[in-house]
């Protein structure tokens, strides 16, 4: 990502950071913070701010905080926390010192209320929710104060100590923000900041009966760790009022908010309590299921950091929300793993192939390099050859079409590494299934050349049927049918446009013996079928399991184009 200093171009945060620094305005401190909260699993939206949260303050010399908004023991665990902490250190991120909790300021943020109630900035109201929300008003008629806008600072200060001391039940009273019924902003219309949840918390236990409102929380978290540049998403924009408020009335250090558009990505959803339900309802395996737009879930593919990263910095960062095209993420990854992955062959459905007039008994190894464009980059591997191999059963056609250039009878192809073959015969069952595809091999042709010259159109991967090695095979595709499954006009769900095609389980695969110590998380291409990782949770040594990460080409959008003609 450019800097200032390099004269590049600077997204808008990074413009106002320079100026910040350029004028002194911070002292020439940069300091940020990633502030999620822990009631599920980071997903690719925390990734693009991850990634400028972090990325800034290391441009900047700066530090990033790691801070969790734990202020609804309702919905959080110390499973999310963990599962946050590893995202972010797997994408090579470190907060150092910097771990926070909100929870460490809880008392803080009582005496700050209290602050605010002496004062006459803030109220207990006994409205319930839903008379509340009836007392708010709509965006063009102002709102109707609560009938309990006018106690007093005594009352109010007894009647806050009593909800604190678990003296009212949940839901009967709350502490309001004394503003403006009739501002413009709904925000400001006397927001709740305390409300009673009656609920151990995960790290305080049973010390507190009420906790903070986030909009509260926020913005004292960000002052009490002396953050400089507060970056949120565009849906707080309207919040910013009610953050320079509470600052402001409580005369305390004051960060700066700078909003950016959050990445909306085509054929995924972000919204927590969606995934949640994807997960609680066993629509997928887990929140770190493969098809999960989950950073745990792209890590179980085989997605990189690097890649994420490098997507995060393709789209930009802006001030307008947008759909990305998946194809953007789709192509950073394949870029990535293109110059890291070593190449092998596996067949994922596999068909017999005999060579006839390959010597019964014969055994012979072949070399082949793991990085055919640059050898020494990966160096090779020794391949076994021998009489019965497995061949891809959709590389064979009884009867082909004019543009099918791979096995048929007649037909002569190249076994990559390996020999020119011609197809001679089938062996079909009873049914006229083809069970076994017979050839006869060129033995001149050992590497896949002729010596005379004459070309194959035809090239076709392989293994050896009696030592390649057996595995599982999970072909992944996009979760949705649609770009926007959770934004449809038509009345229409989520549940509406799941892709029951999403998972292709494939259990009869097979790999060359090269991949037999194969280390979960490990990535390679599959020659002609794409990359595919070592599944970190199901594969162990003697039952390989591979998630497909990405095909080798774009294969959805030239369906998609089809469909569309």
């Amino acid at each position: 990502m450019p800097s200032a200093e390099d004269g590049k171009h600077l997204d808008f945060i990074r413009s106002i950071v320079a100026e910040d620094n350029r004028t002194g305005k911070w002292e020439g401190r940069v300091e940020t913070r990633f502030p999620p909260e822990p009631n599920g699993y980071l997903h690719i939206g925390h990734a693009k701010s991850i990634v400028l949260n972090f990325g800034v303050a290391a441009e900047n010399q700066g530090c990033c905080h790691l801070r969790f908004d734990d202020t609804n023991p309702e919905k959080e665990s110390t499973e999310y926390i963990e599962a946050i902490k590893r995202d972010v250190r797997w994408f090579g991120y470190d907060w150092g010192e910097h771990l926070y909790y909100a929870s460490d300021y809880f008392d803080q943020l009582f005496d700050f209320a209290v602050q605010l109630i002496k004062a006459g900035k803030a109220y207990v109201c006994d409205l319930s929710a839903e008379e509340t929300r009836q007392y708010r008003g709509t965006l063009t008629e102002p709102g109707r104060d609560s009938p309990y806008r006018q106690r007093g600072a005594e009352e109010n200060l007894d009647l806050f100590q009593r909800m604190r001391a678990g003296e009212f039940e949940n839901g009967s009273r709350t502490l309001r923000a004394k503003i403006d019924m009739a501002h413009p902003n709904l925000v400001m219309r006397d927001p709740v900041i305390y409300r009673i949840k009656k609920v151990p918390h995960h790290r305080t236990g049973d010390k507190w009966c009420i906790y903070p409102m986030y909009d509260f929380t926020h913005c004292l978290s960000d002052s009490i760790e002396r953050i400089t540049h507060s970056i949120c998403t565009l849906e707080f924009e309207d919040n910013r009022a009610l953050y320079d408020w509470v600052l402001d009335q409580l005369g305390v250090y004051h960060p700066q908010q700078i909003e950016f558009a959050r990445l909306n990505l085509e054929y995924t959803v972000m919204s927590k309590r969606i995934l949640l339900t994807l997960v609680t309802e066993g629509i997928v395996d887990g929140w770190d299921d493969p098809r999960m737009p989950t950073i745990s879930g792209m890590r179980r593919r085989g997605f990189t950091p690097e890649s994420i990263r490098t997507f995060c910095e393709m789209i930009g960062v802006a001030k307008r929300d947008s759909m990305v095209d998946m194809g953007k993420l789709e192509w950073a990854i394949r870029d990535d793993l293109n110059h890291r992955s070593p190449r092998v062959m596996a067949v994922l459905e596999p068909l017999k192939l005999v060579i006839d007039n390959y010597p019964d008994g014969q055994e012979e190894e072949l070399e082949a390099p793991y990085y055919p464009d640059d050898p020494p980059k990966m160096g090779y591997r020794k391949v076994p050859f021998a009489k019965e191999l497995y061949v891809e059963r959709e590389d064979f056609m009884e009867e082909p079409h004019k543009k099918f250039w791979r096995l048929a009878p007649g037909r002569e192809v190249r076994l990559r590494w390996a020999y020119l073959v011609t197809c001679t015969g089938v062996v079909k069952d009873a049914t006229g299934n083809v069970l076994e595809v017979h050839c006869d091999y060129d033995p001149a042709t050992r590497g896949g050349d002729a010596p005379d010259g004459r070309k194959v159109k035809g090239t076709i991967h392989w293994v050896s049927a009696r030592h390649s090695l057996p595995a599982k095979v999970r072909l992944y595709d996009r979760l949705f049918t649609v770009p926007n499954p959770s934004g449809t006009k038509d009345g229409s769900t989520f549940r509406d446009h799941l892709n029951l095609d999403s998972l292709l389980a494939l259990e009869q695969a097979r790999v060359e013996p090269s991949l037999a110590q194969a280390e979960p998380g490990a990535r390679y291409q599959f020659e002609r079928k794409g990359y595919f990782c070592v599944d970190s949770k199901e594969s162990e040594p003697g039952d390989l399991v591979f998630n497909r990460t990405v095909t080798l080409r774009d294969s959805w959008a030239k369906m998609m184009k089809k469909e569309n003609k």
